[in-house]
């Protein structure tokens, strides 16, 4: 069991479930958890680790909400950078093909991107434009025969720089609706830059897309994917694999203030027999197991079939919210410890930022929520 998990949330699982949760921890300890902050300080992606993530048998495999959550939650835990590259490949890029790609399209790539073989991103946001994608996307598709011409860019595309698959989305010119588009990365005139100087995530390698008269054939397009509410269905289930990587991030921190509190002495004595720092942990202690509640209760509503759109956004909005607030509780309790990376807080509280803002930032999710308990939208 978690220390995290104070009320066994995880018992929820059957056994069997609990046992591919616990194979998936394990790895991640071993072989994800001592690397991190080594390639998190060098902006790498540990290419080896692509195989033997292959090896877990994860992608593609049809499981509950709950299973599928809580190994977001472990992903999470573990790194959010290397929770973000499974949740790119498997969540969005995979998920785009499942959700809008014929029979045909699914029998042609899921396979070899369940296998690793293939690797996927997924291009949407663009340099001009993030919240407002659903009316502003510019870059275009305009069909000639049985071939489409993309023109524009992308921006924060991760995975980019080394995916094999990119789902790219683009506004027909002729209906004006967005579709998309699975384009090879070496088509002629499409080309990844991997994005410097980041703060957050530096793990993830992030890419500015370029897309220059790329010609892709009708049966590369997204034969389901007929509008941006196709694409919409694609990131409500992404949004809710996001809250619980939220949890897992927040999770890690309590955990590791916790012990920390244990072991440091000050005026002759364990800071956990401090008021105040019990303060702290209480507070981190009840974020964690509020936002693991609502996780849980969406996960069922996934698989009961009922969820919607406000379910998700709102699930994202407030867990991640609730993930600043550990991980900078968190910091204070390390204090000066809390910015180095050797005790793992500094590179929390800093990819807490990016979990904050992908996948829909807090405000457009409250819109998303007060849309549908108002009945009235707000967005400008």
């Amino acid at each position: 069991m978690l220390v995290g998990d104070l009320y066994a949330f995880q018992d929820l699982l059957t056994d069997e479930e609990a046992a591919t949760v616990h194979r998936v921890r394990e790895f991640l300890s071993a072989e994800v958890v001592p690397i991190a902050n080594e390639y998190w300080a060098r902006a790498e992606f540990p290419s080896h680790l692509i195989k033997q993530f292959a090896g877990l048998g994860l992608a593609g495999v049809e499981r509950s909400s709950l299973v599928d959550g809580w190994l977001a939650l472990e992903m999470g835990r573990a790194d959010a950078s290397m929770a973000t590259f499974y949740g790119v490949h498997a969540g969005l890029a995979m998920g785009s093909i499942q959700e809008c790609g014929s029979p045909e399209q699914k029998e042609r790539w899921l396979p070899s991107m369940a296998s690793f073989d293939r690797v996927g991103a997924f291009a949407l946001t663009e340099p001009t434009g993030g919240s407002d994608v659903a009316a502003g996307l510019r870059t275009t598709a305009r069909r000639e025969g049985d071939t489409w011409v993309l023109n524009g860019r992308k921006r924060w595309i991760g995975n980019a720089t080394f995916a094999d698959l990119i789902v790219v989305w683009a506004r027909d010119e002729a209906d004006d609706q967005v579709k998309g588009f699975v384009v090879e990365k070496d088509t002629p005139g499409f080309t990844a830059v991997k994005i410097e100087n980041k703060i957050a995530l530096r793990i993830v390698q992030n890419a500015d897309i370029e897309l220059s008269g790329v010609r892709v054939p009708e049966s590369d397009r997204l034969q389901l994917g007929r509008s941006f509410k196709d694409t919409a269905r694609v990131l409500r289930a992404t949004r809710a694999g996001v809250a619980w990587q939220a949890v897992g991030l927040m999770i890690a921190a309590y955990e590791i203030a916790l012990a920390y509190a244990g072991e440091r002495k000050q005026f002759g004595r364990p800071i956990a027999q401090f008021q105040l720092v019990q303060d702290l942990l209480v507070r981190m202690a009840g974020n964690v197991t509020a936002s693991l509640g609502m996780c849980v209760r969406l996960a069922q509503l996934q698989d009961a079939g009922v969820y919607k759109d406000e379910h998700s956004a709102l699930a994202k909005a407030y867990c991640t919210t609730r993930m600043r607030e550990v991980v900078g509780w968190a910091r204070e309790l390390l204090a000066g410890n809390g910015i180095v990376l050797d005790y793992d807080i500094g590179r929390f509280v800093a990819d807490a930022e990016a979990l904050y803002s992908y996948e829909g930032t807090r405000e457009i999710n409250s819109l998303i929520v007060g849309r549908a308990i108002t009945g009235h939208g707000a967005f400008v």
